[in-house]
């Protein structure tokens, strides 16, 4: 369930009341995972809810651009390097881990792991992409995280508007606000021919 057709006007403030994780639902279909599974079986759990996957599989879904191949960009989109919970992670890590995975998949050292070097390292050589620290792999945008890895926990199709008080759902809603009141303001900039007449200073107005 996307939230997107939910009535957000309000919520956020009426959740800064509240912020357990009790009631509301709880619905998850996340499957259950070994914890000392392998790093991509868990991501593909935490992140897609798929316990059955192959190296191809694996492959087309982190291909983003569907080129046939995993840029630099890809490798880090896939292990969650281009979302904000790893925004402390340094260019020099990320330009190390990108380092690590072309040297254990690119054999050609094209700079770039095509689907068969990748269904190759995994079918062949059995391996597996390494844990590099940065966690599951986020990498859908935020209304696909925040439904993964929150709503389907926590709430269900029965969760009703005053359900919502995690402190989750409020900095997600507060997003949304934020998002809406940017638009409102780009809107009214336009109608206005790029000024808003609130923002010019009284002794520079007409009467």
């Amino acid at each position: 369930m996307r939230l997107s057709g939910l009535v957000l006007t309000g919520i956020a403030g009426y959740a800064l009341a509240h912020g357990d994780h009790s009631g509301g639902g709880g619905g998850s279909q996340r499957p259950i995972v070994d914890q000392n599974a392998d790093w991509m079986t868990k991501h593909m759990a935490e992140e897609h809810h798929l316990t059955n996957f192959d190296a191809a599989s694996f492959f087309s879904l982190h291909d983003f651009d569907s080129d046939g191949n995993l840029e630099p960009q890809e490798i880090l989109r896939t292990y969650g390097l281009m979302d904000e919970s790893n925004q402390h992670v340094t260019q020099e890590r990320k330009d190390q881990i990108v380092r690590e995975i072309l040297d254990l998949i690119d054999t050609d050292r094209n700079g770039l792991v095509s689907r068969d070097e990748f269904v190759h390292f995994v079918e062949v050589a059995k391996r597996t992409l390494p844990d590099v620290g940065t966690g599951p792999g986020h990498h859908g945008d935020d209304e696909y995280e925040y439904e993964i890895h929150h709503w389907e926990k926590y709430h269900d199709e029965n969760t009703k508007l005053e359900d919502l008080t995690h402190p989750e759902d409020i900095e997600h809603f507060k997003k949304h606000e934020q998002m809406e009141a940017e638009q409102e303001r780009l809107e009214e900039l336009a109608r206005h021919g790029g000024i808003i007449e609130d923002n010019i200073p009284a002794k520079f107005r007409r009467d």
